[in-house]
């Protein structure tokens, strides 16, 4: 664990697997203190607790974040506890498939109360202290399928492009008082989801990016640590497309 005495607390939602474990075990890494949300306990407790196997600094948060009223109450608790959150990644994402005709309206609103709404909640619950501060990170994982669309997955893209233009408007709130607001767009990442492909399929994937390979969740957990550090300070309301050239 890097030393060093400008410990920050960091929050990671959909911390439990994937990219989010990745970022939260790298922010962990940098000696930020990790609150590690998934609606899981078992899953985003396993990671605190290998955070804290491993030096550093963390705890769990079993948490449904398309709650809102839930997730009001523990911001509330957060900050009362901590005073302040400095680095909040809103990670946190389903998928519904399907086609238009076919998709039910309760699968458009679990994922965008999931993927896009939590993002407002979180933010509108721990940003201001950030404000009064005058410093603070807004991460948000969005998707390149929220810049390009893609059949089958209208809720999803929705819900991805939605975060763009959140993360935009919000970069311009909070600029003036240091608080930058910005999105990590990952393309194809290696997970449990795509680990779950037929080899054809993931064949068919491969040819499609100009890098050829997929990306791993740590390429996308070094971008979020790169943002989330006094090394961005001078950018705000970008759009970081990491998945190997696909979107150019």
């Amino acid at each position: 664990m890097t030393d060093t005495t400008d410990k920050k607390i960091a929050l990671v939602t959909g911390a439990g697997r994937g990219i989010g474990k990745a970022i939260a075990l790298s922010l962990a890494k940098e000696g930020h203190h990790v609150i590690c949300v998934s609606r899981s306990e078992s899953s985003c407790g396993a990671v605190a607790e290998q955070i804290l196997q491993e030096g550093g600094s963390a705890e769990s948060l079993a948490l449904d974040v398309s709650d809102a009223t839930a997730v009001e109450c523990a911001c509330a608790e957060l900050l009362e506890k901590h005073s302040l959150i400095d680095i909040l990644v809103n990670n946190a994402g389903i998928t519904r498939d399907n086609l238009l005709f076919r998709m039910e309206e309760e699968d458009w609103d679990a994922v965008l109360n999931t993927n896009l709404k939590s993002c407002f909640t979180f933010i509108k619950h721990l940003a201001r202290p950030m404000t009064r501060k005058r410093w603070g990170r807004i991460i948000n994982i969005a998707s390149v399928i929220g810049l390009t669309g893609n059949a089958g997955q209208a809720n999803y893209a929705a819900a991805k492009a939605g975060i763009i233009g959140l993360t935009k408007s919000l970069a311009k709130e909070f600029a003036a008082r240091n608080v930058s607001v910005n999105v990590i767009a990952p393309g194809f990442i290696q997970t449990d989801m795509t680990n779950a492909l037929t080899e054809e399929q993931q064949k068919s994937i491969v040819g499609i990016i100009p890098m050829k390979r997929m990306g791993t969740s740590e390429d996308i957990a070094n971008m979020a640590t790169f943002l989330a550090s006094t090394k961005s300070d001078y950018i705000t309301g970008q759009v970081f497309t990491v998945d190997g050239g696909m979107v150019m």
